[in-house]
């Protein structure tokens, strides 16, 4: 059975299609700058990777175009629409309505509708591709997963605002967490490399990336996580500041007579470590500037491996001790210089880095010593496959 995940962005669309049966990704693609007169949609068939320039003004062009590459017969991926048997949609915020993927209705499109006050950059895009999708494929059913849904196994102690209580029961303001479909992938395929039952391990995973967080997972359950309303908190970012003193927004925005709009966009897109390095917000530009001694590159990086470390240790006493640490995400699977900087802090809880099998990207490693109290693993995420094992479970 072939699966279409859609992942909606604000301008761009990225999409697999997925052999439920065999876990096989036949096509992956990504098109960039929807609205643009400069659409490009970058492919990846069964390893063959091209670039199509094709001006997509909205979700609905863009779906009808990856619709149309995926029924070329030179592609070779499909032959009939019918073979699409559903399509898994990734919804980042589903509010306190949703603790689990649903079958995509009217109603659920409402509701989903109503959380865009608490994403407003991602929501509307999942909504317009829900829309689009429904209207080229009006016959396949349609699902919808959550970023934020994995979460909602927190207790309360843990997702409560120490604000007015007003703010929660009038407007939800809370906890909500992000990430939740690759940390709850990352702990099944852990527990699955080990051979141990998901309910006996004690799991903090790291998704580490241009956004990132930290999640507390016991039994197969998230007990807390890093991100909270938005993804704005929690560890330092790429160009999101994480947790700050908050008296420092509107001391600054006096300061500079800034609106709040101008506050959201120095926080989001001009913090983290394109803020504090001033090289660049990728990190790979930035682990070069600290191999060239750059105190700005190296105070960025230590710093963000300092709080991270931190938020571990935060969550080893949440769950009352670890069984496994992971490492996933971007940076998490393929920076081994920061895994290194990040463990060498996690010593006092027993961790024993192996640096020689560190010293690797992209791969399912175990890259802690025999030693070792608690087990470290690098395993990269694959939410696409999550999303539809989810549409595929929904709709079977």
């Amino acid at each position: 059975m072939k699966i279409l995940v859609l992942n909606c962005g604000s301008s761009s669309l990225k999409f697999q299609l997925i052999d439920i049966e065999s876990g096989e990704r036949i096509v992956k693609g990504n098109f960039e700058r929807i609205g643009g007169m400069k659409t490009t949609l970058k492919l990846n068939i069964r390893g063959e990777k091209s670039e199509i320039l094709h001006i997509a003004r909205d979700y609905d062009e863009a779906i009808s175009f990856v619709l149309e590459v995926l029924l070329k017969p030179e592609n070779n991926i499909i032959s009939s629409i019918d073979e699409i048997k559903g399509v898994g949609h990734r919804i980042v915020h589903g509010g306190e309505m949703f603790s689990s993927s649903v079958i995509i209705t009217d109603e659920v499109v409402s509701e989903i509708e109503k959380c865009i006050a608490l994403a407003p950059l991602h929501n509307p895009a999942g909504v317009a591709g829900i829309k689009a999708a429904k209207k080229a494929l009006p016959n396949v059913p349609m699902v919808a997963v959550f970023d934020t849904a994995f979460h909602q196994t927190m207790p309360s102690k843990a997702y409560i605002y120490q604000i007015p209580y007003r703010y929660y029961t009038s407007y939800k303001i809370r906890k909500y967490g992000f990430h939740g479909t690759s940390h709850r992938y990352v702990a099944k395929r852990v527990a699955e490399i080990i051979g141990k039952d998901i309910k006996d391990l004690k799991i903090i995973n790291c998704h580490l990336g241009q956004g990132s967080s930290i999640c507390a997972i016991d039994g197969g359950n998230s007990i807390d996580t890093s991100m909270g309303l938005t993804p704005l908190s929690g560890i330092p970012m790429a160009t999101r500041c994480g947790d700050i003193d908050p008296a420092i927004i509107p001391y600054i925005m006096k300061l500079d007579n800034l609106g709040p709009e101008d506050m959201e966009e120095i926080l989001n897109k001009q913090s983290g470590a394109w803020g504090v390095s001033g090289v660049s917000s990728d990190y790979k530009d930035i682990e070069d500037g600290y191999v060239m001694g750059d105190q700005r590159s190296i105070l960025t990086l230590e710093s963000q491996a300092y709080k991270i470390a931190q938020y571990i240790g935060q969550y080893f006493v949440t769950l009352g001790g670890v069984d496994v640490i992971t490492f996933t995400g971007g940076v998490g699977e393929n920076g081994f210089e920061a895994r290194e900087r990040i463990c060498e802090y996690l010593k006092c809880i027993g961790v024993e880095l192996d640096k020689e099998a560190n010293n690797c990207k992209g791969k399912e490693v175990c890259i802690s010593t025999p030693e070792s109290k608690v087990k470290v693993y690098v395993v990269p995420t694959n939410e696409e496959l999550m999303i539809a094992r989810d549409t595929y479970d929904l709709i079977k």
